[in-house]
C-alpha cells in the first residue's frame, strides 16, 4: 500500500499545502481513458493543459501528496513564458517573478565576461525571470484544477504499466490499496529516476560527467543585482565553479562543485554547507551577512536522451526522456517545450486529424532538440567543470589568459537555452516559398512576437490550432482561399485566419491586425505586396509564402497532418 507523507514539507518562504488522496474506492468503476499522464511535474501539468486546450480529457497521477520540495528549477526563458501564457500561467510568473537578462563571470576577483540577452521593444517577456518551482507547480496545478477536461490525482504511485494491442493498463497504488487504470495513451513524465523507462528496460545514450554539484538555498539579505554570478577557481574552492542566482522572498542560490573524492552525503553535512557558503560570502565581500539554510541537494551533470520517445502507447517527455545539465537553465525549459509539442501532436492523432506519423515526428523534433542541446550543454560543462587532462588545462589557459586578452572572453558564454528550430521536420512545407525569404522566420522556427499595442503582442492571438497570418491590403480573401479554409474547418481542423495590413476588416480572416507603419511586415520579411505564414498549434512555422492560393495552402495542411 503507497503511503505517501502527509507531513507539509518546511520551507522559509513557502507554505506547503497537504492535499487529499484520490482514492479508487470513492469512485466508480473506471472506463478506459484517452490519455494518462504519470507525473504533475513541468511536463507533466503542461501536457495535461495543452491536451486540454485542444480538447482532450486526460488524467493525471501524482504519487506525492503535495508539489515539490526545494526550489529545484528557477530560471525560466522567454520561450518558457510564451508556452506558459498559452496555458493560462504566465501573468502570475510574471507578478512574482524576478526578470533579468545579464550573467557575469569573475575571476581572481575580476569581472572577466558579461553576457548580455537580447531584449527589444517587440519582447512581452524579459530572456528569464526567476521564481521557485513550487510557485511555478502550483499555477499550473491551479489551472489544471479549473480544468475540467483534467482528472488530477493526488497519491497515485504508478507500479506497473503493461502495453496491450492499442492501449495500457497501470497498476495504481494509493493510499488504500491498488487499482487498475486502461488508457489509449499514456505520457510517462515521471521525472529523471522515471520507474516507467526503468520498467520497460529503456536505455538511455549520452554522457555523464565527473564531479558533483551543491544547490544551496540560502536566506539572506545581499545588495547584489538579480543577474547570474559564476564564480571560477576561488581560493576557497580551487579549480571549481560557483553560482549564484537571486530568488524571489529574499532567497539566494549558491550553487558550487565538490572537490575531487567527497561524497553527497559528506557535502550536505550542515558543517560543511555552512564552512563553504561562509568562504564563499567572504570571498565576495560579505562575510558579516548573516544566512539561514532553507534547501539543500546534490547533482552531477548528464547529457543522456532516449533515441525514440514513442514506445508503443507510451510517451515519454521531460527529464524522464531525456537527462540535461542545469548550465544554461535547460531542464524545466526544455520540459516545456517537449510537452506543448507533445500536447498538440497527441492531441490530433486521439481526434482522428492525423495518423500516428505524426508522433513520429514528435519524436524526432524532440530527440533532435535533446541532441542539439546534449551538444551545446556539453560544451558549458566541460568549462564548468572540465574533466582532468587536455579539457582542464584549456580551460585554466582560458581563466588565466581572461584577465588581460579580451579574445578569450567571450569563452565563458553559458550557451543559455533557446527554443529548437524543426528545420528538418517533416512537417515543413515542400511546395512554398521559404527559400525565396530574405528575413523572418523559416521552416520550424519558432514566432517571432511583434508589439502591436501598449499591452498587446502578436502572440497573443495565436494558439490553440493552425493560424494563417494573411498579409494584405484587400478589402477581401481570394474566394477559392476561404472555400479550401472552410474545407479544412469542416474536417475539424482548428485554422484561425489573421489578416496583417489592413486597417479595415478584411471578408474571410477571423480578425485583421493594422500594421501601419509595417513593422510587423518587416519582422517576417514580407514584401509590401504582401505574402502568408502557416503557424502550427506550437506556434512554428511549417509553410510561408510570397504568394499563396488554395492549392498551395491545402497542400501545406496535408504535410503538416500526416494521414
Amino acid at each position: 500500500m503507497h503511503t505517501p507523507t502527509t507531513q507539509a514539507r518546511p520551507s522559509l518562504y513557502y507554505s506547503y499545502e497537504v492535499f487529499k488522496p484520490w482514492l479508487a474506492s470513492q469512485h466508480p468503476k473506471q472506463p478506459r481513458h484517452k490519455v494518462v499522464i504519470v507525473g504533475a511535474g513541468p511536463a507533466g501539468m503542461v501536457a495535461a493543459l495543452e491536451l486540454a486546450r485542444h480538447g482532450v480529457a486526460s488524467v493525471v497521477l501524482s504519487s506525492e501528496l503535495q508539489f515539490s520540495q526545494g526550489s529545484r528549477a528557477i530560471c525560466f526563458t522567454r520561450r518558457s513564458m510564451e508556452i506558459l501564457q498559452q496555458v493560462g500561467v504566465a501573468d502570475r510568473m510574471t507578478e512574482g517573478g524576478l526578470p533579468w537578462r545579464f550573467g557575469n563571470s569573475y575571476y581572481k576577483g575580476q569581472r572577466v565576461f558579461r553576457m548580455e540577452a537580447p531584449h527589444d521593444a517587440d519582447d512581452r517577456f524579459f530572456p528569464i525571470i526567476n521564481v521557485q518551482q513550487q510557485f511555478m507547480e502550483e499555477y499550473l496545478h491551479d489551472a489544471c484544477k479549473a480544468n475540467p477536461l483534467i482528472d488530477f490525482r493526488w497519491g497515485n504511485k504508478v507500479n506497473a504499466v503493461d502495453q496491450k494491442d492499442g492501449y495500457a493498463v497501470l497498476e495504481v497504488d494509493t493510499p488504500n490499496g491498488l487499482y487498475t487504470l486502461e488508457s489509449d495513451w499514456v505520457i510517462a513524465a515521471d521525472g529523471g529516476r522515471s520507474a516507467i523507462r526503468t520498467g520497460m528496460n529503456l536505455d538511455m545514450e549520452g554522457a555523464s560527467y565527473e564531479g558533483f554539484f551543491v544547490i544551496a538555498d540560502i536566506k539572506i539579505d545581499l545588495p547584489l543585482p538579480t543577474e547570474r554570478l559564476a564564480y571560477f577557481d576561488p581560493d576557497w574552492n580551487p579549480g571549481n565553479t560557483i553560482l549564484m542566482h537571486r530568488e524571489p522572498h529574499g532567497i539566494w542560490r549558491v550553487d558550487y562543485q565538490l572537490p575531487d573524492g567527497e561524497t553527497p552525503e559528506e557535502a550536505l553535512k550542515p558543517e560543511s554547507l555552512k564552512a563553504r557558503i561562509d568562504a564563499h560570502l567572504a570571498m565576495i565581500g560579505h562575510a558579516d551577512a548573516t544566512w539561514e539554510m532553507d534547501w539543500s541537494s546534490v547533482y552531477s551533470a548528464r547529457t543522456l536522451t532516449l533515441p525514440d520517445f514513442v514506445h508503443g502507447s507510451v510517451i515519454f517527455t521531460g527529464d524522464a526522456a531525456h537527462l540535461l545539465p542545469i548550465f544554461g537553465v535547460r531542464g524545466a525549459n526544455t520540459a516545456f517545450q517537449d510537452a506543448q509539442s507533445l500536447g498538440w501532436h497527441l492531441a490530433f492523432v486521439v481526434k482522428g486529424l492525423a495518423s500516428q506519423k505524426l508522433l513520429t515526428n514528435h519524436s524526432a523534433e524532440r530527440v533532435g532538440a535533446a541532441r542539439e542541446i546534449i551538444h551545446e550543454a556539453g560544451k558549458s560543462t566541460r568549462f564548468m567543470t572540465p574533466p582532468a587532462g587536455g579539457f582542464q588545462l584549456l580551460r585554466d589557459a582560458v581563466l588565466s589568459l581572461s584577465l588581460t586578452q579580451a579574445f578569450v572572453r567571450p569563452l565563458y558564454h553559458w550557451r543559455t537555452s533557446r527554443p529548437h528550430e524543426y528545420t528538418h521536420s517533416m512537417l515543413n512545407s515542400t511546395g512554398d516559398d521559404n527559400a525565396l525569404f530574405k528575413a523572418g522566420p523559416g521552416h520550424g522556427a519558432p514566432p517571432q512576437n511583434v508589439r502591436l499595442g501598449a499591452s498587446d503582442f502578436l502572440l497573443d492571438h495565436v494558439g490553440g490550432g493552425f493560424d494563417l497570418l494573411y498579409f494584405t491590403h484587400a478589402p477581401a480573401m481570394p474566394e477559392t482561399l476561404q472555400q479550401t479554409i472552410a474545407a479544412a474547418r469542416a474536417r475539424g481542423i482548428p485554422l484561425k485566419v489573421i489578416a496583417v495590413g489592413s486597417a479595415q476588416a478584411v471578408v474571410g480572416a477571423d480578425m485583421t491586425l493594422a500594421d501601419v507603419n509595417g513593422h510587423l511586415r518587416e519582422r517576417y520579411g514580407v514584401p509590401a505586396n504582401g505574402g502568408a505564414y502557416l503557424l502550427r498549434p506550437d506556434q512554428h512555422i511549417c509553410a510561408r509564402w510570397l504568394t499563396l492560393d488554395a492549392t498551395r495552402l491545402q497542400a501545406a495542411l496535408n504535410t503538416a497532418l500526416p494521414q
